[in-house]
């Protein structure tokens, strides 16, 4: 098992910080129904994950690793695939797990990280997550540090289905082999009533893609593409903010009341 090399095509970083290891697996351990691990590698996390009393699987893509996995786990625990081709709610009711309280968890591939987490968030059968990022990352989707991280888009929808709290932070050192950025570790549960419903879940994300990829520029200037000037003036009457202002600036709920009021008048 300690053969095997971290291929850097797949941004592999095998975590060997037991301490850490052992934090994430015990982060929803008494609320799961069902646990996913994403990229689970050499088994650094599975092997604590696996002596859980709750249903477990497993998706690993470097076929490297099933032979390390087979340790802790049965064939029938194991997807050897790409997560972002995997349809998480089709496996979810192929493992009869539909309607159950699923975590998941994972040392995520640092270099598709946000487009995993936009898959996870997508699907309503997950309810919790533990997830690791690169710092930088992690910072853009919850604001943990003692500075006033500027609002982004993936901030906002993270805000608006969970309820986010910083699970720890963790040095390069604690990985094999080390990478150059600091880490952090980022707890997720669901809301059961978010401010904007999943179903609309596309219409939120354009909306806030149109609004943060220029986001240093005025949100009047941006909007009025979309929006009918009149919509616009009222809208930001009604929300006590200046078309003059950038969306970096504005905080989650004020993001949100825009969002509804826009798409209420049209």
């Amino acid at each position: 098992m300690n053969k095997i090399t971290a291929n850097k095509k797949l941004g592999q970083h095998f975590l060997t910080n037991q301490h850490v290891a052992q934090l994430m697996t015990k982060n929803f351990a008494s609320d799961a129904e069902g646990i996913i691990e994403i990229g689970p590698g050499k088994g650094v996390l599975t092997k604590y994950l696996a002596t859980w009393q709750i249903p477990f699987h497993v998706i690993e893509k470097d076929d490297r690793m099933l032979e390390p996995l087979s340790e802790f786990l049965n064939d029938n625990q194991i997807t050897c695939a790409d997560i972002l081709k995997v349809d998480l709610t089709e496996l979810i009711n192929t493992l009869g797990w539909t309607g159950k309280k699923i975590w998941v968890i994972s040392n995520l591939p640092y270099n598709i990280s946000v487009l995993i987490l936009l898959q996870l968030v997508k699907s309503d059968s997950i309810k919790y997550m533990t997830l690791m990022f690169q710092k930088e990352v992690a910072e853009k989707i919850f604001n943990f540090t003692n500075l006033k991280n500027p609002m982004s888009s993936l901030m906002c929808i993270c805000l608006n289905y969970f309820d986010l709290k910083l699970l720890c932070k963790v040095h390069p050192g604690s990985f094999s082999p080390p990478p150059k950025v600091e880490s952090a570790v980022i707890s997720f549960k669901r809301f059961d009533h978010p401010e904007v419903a999943l179903n609309e879940f596309d219409s939120l994300e354009q909306f806030l893609r149109r609004l943060f990829q220029f986001k240093r520029k005025q949100m009047g200037g941006i909007l009025k593409k979309y929006y009918p000037l009149d919509v616009l003036v009222d809208t930001f009457k009604m929300i006590n903010k200046e078309m003059t202002d950038r969306a970096e600036s504005l905080v989650f709920k004020e993001l949100i009341c825009l969002y509804k009021n826009l798409k209420k008048i049209c």
